[in-house]
């Protein structure tokens, strides 16, 4: 039987339970207004949490290293694309981080699928957190490594396993990795960062953490939850992302200098993929400066106060943790109308579905941002009695 049967038959079924997918054109981005369809929208499912993808400087510094460096940086990084621009975005990452090194890459998504199978293999463990982004979970698997899954931010279940772990060092020998994220990208979530190192420190395990919506919010240079905490020492690999409160794209692993070596070496996304185009390295390195800078702060704190203002009318919300607030709805096809609904009042909330989320917990899923102002969180605010209703 030819292809396109099949695959249309696959899409039926989709479309019959609610999960069928479309791209949206989004047309024009001014901040936090998008157009879409001949509409002027307000957007709630952004992750520029500071609202540093439009600022002026990030433009500028990608325009300049466009007209310096090209389109594009026409080779792997261990070829003859490993230009100036990367380089210096990835000490500065270092610096901001106090990390021996980092390396960065043309998405998060690539930096995790890179590291995770150099790092650990068939011989190996791997613990992973059961709503750790899919990208960790894609190469844990492509690792070969033995995968253990631990209830959401369960320390008891996490023990559980660590112990077993444990029981088959005794005789194996092998490595094991804990994976986890700081702050959890679809319910908004803190990790329970301190136990979390306490155990893998008693255990002998690495712990990787991605931190791809933490950085920018948490910690006196906004570099995360485990500065925030002074764990950042204790953690092994730090996974992070570029394309959100930085402003910019591309992904990065931060640790130390021999972690870095090493993956220069063995990561294969690193190795067999055309460098990040300069441009982008060079926005993001003028993301890193405005988020250290007092600029930065103020950002990071008009985020909160959003945030802080939304969770006070959203249905069934507490005080936020992230700038994350879902509203869980269930029905996939009651968070496809609930979305719908939205967005015939000006406000632009995809519904976030299964796979995204475990079935029957799909939702609509806020994301705030320094761009956002208390008017905006006022307008949506008369308009979700009515959709509640």
């Amino acid at each position: 039987m030819s292809l396109d049967p099949i695959l249309s038959a696959r899409l039926q079924a989709l479309e019959a339970d609610g999960l069928r997918r479309i791209l949206r054109r989004i047309e024009h981005v001014d901040g936090v207004h998008i157009r879409h369809q001949g509409r002027e929208l307000l957007n709630f499912a952004s992750n520029d949490y500071l609202g540093l993808a439009g600022h002026p400087a990030l433009a500028e510094a990608a325009a300049a290293a466009a007209r310096d460096w090209g389109a594009g940086s026409a080779a792997s990084r261990l070829i003859s694309g490993s230009l100036a621009p990367h380089h210096l975005l990835e000490e500065a990452l270092a610096d901001w981080l106090n990390t021996g090194a980092a390396l960065a890459f043309s998405s998060g998504y690539a930096a995790a699928i890179g590291t995770i199978p150099a790092i650990v293999g068939p011989e190996d463990i791997v613990i992973i957190d059961k709503l750790t982004h899919a990208c960790c979970i894609d190469a844990a698997r492509l690792s070969g490594a033995q995968l253990r899954v631990f209830k959401h931010n369960d320390l008891e279940d996490l023990a559980d396993i660590l112990r077993w772990a444990d029981s088959v060092q005794a005789v194996q020998r092998p490595n094991i990795l804990v994976v986890t994220e700081s702050i959890f990208s679809m319910d908004g979530h803190v990790a329970p960062l301190r136990d979390l190192v306490e155990l893998k420190d008693r255990h002998g395990a690495w712990l990787m953490l991605d931190e791809a919506h933490a950085t920018g919010l948490f910690g006196p240079r906004r570099a995360g939850l485990a500065h925030d905490l002074g764990l950042a020492d204790h953690i092994d690999i730090h996974l992070g992302t570029l394309g959100k409160a930085v402003g910019s794209a591309g992904g990065f692993i931060a640790g130390s200098r021999t972690l870095i070596d090493f993956l220069i070496h063995r990561a294969r996304t690193f190795l067999f993929s055309t460098a990040p185009v300069p441009a982008a390295a060079a926005a993001a390195h003028a993301g890193l400066d405005l988020i250290r800078s007092n600029a930065g702060a103020d950002r990071a704190n008009a985020t909160w106060s959003r945030a802080n203002q939304l969770a006070s009318i959203l249905p069934g919300t507490a005080a936020p943790t992230s700038a994350i607030l879902p509203w869980i709805i269930g029905s996939e096809t009651r968070a496809l109308a609930t979305a719908g609904l939205l967005l015939d009042a000006g406000f632009f909330a995809p519904a976030i579905r299964f796979p995204t989320v475990p079935r029957s917990k799909a939702r609509l899923r806020f994301t705030v941002s320094a761009a956002h102002t208390e008017e905006h969180i006022s307008r949506l605010a008369a308009a979700l009695p009515q959709l509640a209703a």
